[in-house]
């Protein structure tokens, strides 16, 4: 079935899970999860598999490590990857729809890769104007972590010195709820956000790209967690 929008039905459905994050009303209503909040977004998906393949983050938080966080996401999130290395994610929530893209985390080699392209003078300004016309397109700029101050060899003055601290790079647009997200039109705003952030991954697939490196044992289990 092809995507006809997002129903008013998914976005009570996590009100209603933000109200009562237990197991009991889980499982009392799993059944509307599965059909107006998972049918919809694999729908979604579908219809955005140039981008793709995807993978649906599971629902279940960890709860073994981090006590007081609520069994249950209160959103639905899905992430593909480029063969370039570039990201593109896509989320919804009670209260609106994000999509993000890029490198929201970087392995070691990546990071010193990023560092140095973001040093040098026209490879740095380069992404730096990126980022910045993104900014003006109504992005917010990310990464996974940020670093308080300097990484080690770089001045603290550096010119481009915010761009040095973060430990990823990544673009993200949201917005509110509204009429248009229970229509096809959705699929159009993902697609256009996701190809304004084009230029910026073809600077981090080119000058970064996918880490070389093995992941160890705890990057696995961290990465099965998010899913």
């Amino acid at each position: 079935m092809s995507f006809r929008g997002f129903p008013a039905e998914a976005f009570s459905f996590y009100e209603r899970l933000a109200a009562d994050n237990s197991r009991t009303f889980w499982q009392a209503n799993k059944a509307d999860y599965q059909t107006f909040v998972r049918g919809p977004m694999d729908e979604l998906l579908a219809e955005l598999d140039e981008r793709g393949p995807f993978q649906v983050f599971r629902p279940y938080n960890d709860v073994r490590f981090a006590k007081g966080r609520p069994p249950y996401k209160e959103q639905i999130g899905a992430y593909g990857e480029s063969e370039g290395g570039a990201g593109h994610y896509v989320a919804l929530s009670a209260t609106n729809l994000l999509v993000g893209s890029g490198y929201y985390v970087m392995a070691t080699d990546q990071l010193e890769r990023f560092r140095t392209a973001v040093d040098a003078e026209a490879m740095g300004a380069e992404v730096a104007a990126l980022c910045a016309a993104l900014v003006k397109q109504g992005f917010e700029i990310g990464a996974i972590d940020t670093l308080k101050t300097a990484p080690r060899g770089y001045p603290k003055d550096h010119p481009r010195i915010e761009l040095l601290r973060r430990k990823g790079l990544m673009a993200s647009k949201q917005w509110p709820v509204a009429p248009w997200m229970h229509t096809k039109a959705a699929v159009k705003k993902v697609r256009d956000a996701w190809s304004e952030v084009d230029p910026l991954n073809e600077w981090l697939d080119l000058h970064v790209g996918p880490s070389v490196l093995a992941p160890d044992d705890a990057e696995l289990e961290r990465a099965g967690r998010r899913r």
